[in-house]
């Protein structure tokens, strides 16, 4: 009687002894869990470091020279600019030299304009409105009494400005780079115009290192051939699926609307027959043309420059997007939905499906903002990938549960989750990828 006591004794307090050890195993999965989790949100805030520094960086969109600093040195080969004005105007004696070359057929456009203009006296100052007077100073530049624009660069003496149509042709882009918003572009350039032109001075705003080598050069028709670096402006909004403009601006060094002005030619505005670019295709292409008023140079400066710039649209090849973001972002959240159907009792295979696959959504998502530039807004990349953090949650959500509720309950919130989590999950995807 008494080994058969012992036995069901035993026998009665088996399970005792093992829930304790149970209990244990429940405790060393919530901490697998926590520090899984922790690790993943440490690297969420390197990405979210990442994402928020572009607040404090000049954005590659920005890269635009600064109008001031724009205009380069003159040469003694080139047409005089801005810094001349001063020295070729203070001193009558210097007025008087200039009108003898005033006349000379082969003297520059520029020269011309500075040798007929006037220096300001108190009496052009006093018409002025107080206003006027203090934003542009009390300083006494040349000035055109004469004609439309007062600008010393001005020149009423050429008869009306000529009115070139532009006309450009790109050959060839290559070495486009997201990251900086530059490309190099060799195109063809053509001007036609009514009348004669003036001694052009090409000046690409957003170009570096333009080299235009003409192959006609008459009164009324220029063709040139062109090659240099642009810096374009970036828009990721949309990426993956974003489409980028690449512009070319050209203008006059020298000559403003009261000599030349641009007029774009869509006659003469196309691609090569075969152009193509790497991993992108060709959305649209245009040109238009419009005056440009930069800030003040000098007192008075009223004179406008023509602009020309040429646009080409290019977007993403969407299957490439597709299998490159999307893809991976819902295979991510497919492996984890399939912790859904492991048992409860299973908890450490359930928690497998979740934690790690945070960690990888993160890693990720790193790897796509790296090749990025750094942007002070969200991509819809960014916005597809917290669907994913969110989704990962949910059902990280799921296992956490069963560590809580009774085990008398554990069935029936099992069925539960099968039927709720994965078209709640389906859902947040879905707005994630279109909203």
């Amino acid at each position: 009687m008494a080994e058969q006591t012992t036995d069901e004794t035993l026998g009665a307090t088996a399970p005792t002894v093992l829930r304790p050890g149970a209990k244990k195993r429940s405790r060393n999965f919530v901490v697998i869990q926590v520090v899984s989790m922790l690790a993943a949100f440490l690297l969420g805030s390197l990405v979210l470091a990442t994402k928020g520094n572009a607040q404090g960086r000049p954005a590659a969109t920005s890269a635009f020279p600064a109008v001031g600093a724009r205009l380069p040195a003159p040469s003694p080969s080139t047409s005089p600019s801005l810094v001349v004005a001063p020295s070729a105007a203070p001193r009558k004696d210097d007025a008087k030299d200039k009108k003898e070359p005033a006349a000379d057929e082969k003297k520059d456009d520029v020269s011309q304009a500075l040798a007929t203009a006037a220096l300001a006296t108190d009496e052009d100052l006093s018409k002025l409105s107080e206003e006027e007077k203090s934003a542009i100073g009390t300083g006494k530049v040349p000035i055109h009494r004469e004609g439309k624009f007062r600008s010393p660069f001005a020149n009423p003496s050429f008869g009306g400005p000529a009115k070139a149509k532009v006309g450009l042709v790109i050959d060839e882009i290559r070495s486009y780079d997201i990251q900086t918003g530059t490309f190099e572009a060799h195109f063809f350039l053509s001007l036609t115009s009514d009348k004669k032109m003036p001694k052009i001075n090409f000046d690409f705003p957003n170009g570096h290192e333009v080299n235009c080598e003409p192959s006609a050069d008459t009164d009324t028709f220029k063709f040139y051939r062109c090659s240099g670096s642009f810096t374009t402006d970036v828009d990721l909004r949309a990426y993956p699926f974003d489409t980028q403009k690449l512009t070319i601006a050209i203008e006059d060094k020298a000559a403003g609307v009261d000599q030349l002005i641009f007029e774009a030619d869509p006659n003469r505005t196309s691609l090569n027959s075969e152009f193509h670019m790497s991993g992108w295709g060709v959305a649209n292409v245009g040109a238009r043309a419009y005056e440009h008023l930069y800030p003040p140079r000098f007192d008075r400066d009223d004179l406008y420059v023509s602009r020309y710039k040429f646009t080409l649209g290019i977007d993403r090849f969407a299957t490439s997007a597709a299998f490159s973001v999307f893809v991976p972002a819902f295979i991510i959240v497919i492996i984890s939905l399939m912790g859904l159907w492991v048992p409860p009792s299973e908890l450490e295979v359930r928690s497998n499906a979740g934690a790690p696959m945070l960690a990888a959504a993160v890693l990720f998502h790193f790897s796509l903002i790296q090749a990025l530039p750094a942007t002070g807004y969200l991509t819809r990349a960014d916005k597809l990938m917290l669907a994913v953090y969110v989704s990962l949650l949910l059902n990280m959500l799921t296992t956490w549960t069963f560590l809580l509720v009774d085990e008398e309950h554990v069935d029936a919130w099992f069925r539960r989750f099968r039927a709720w989590i994965p078209p709640l999950t389906g859902a947040v995807m879905l707005i994630g990828s279109f909203v």
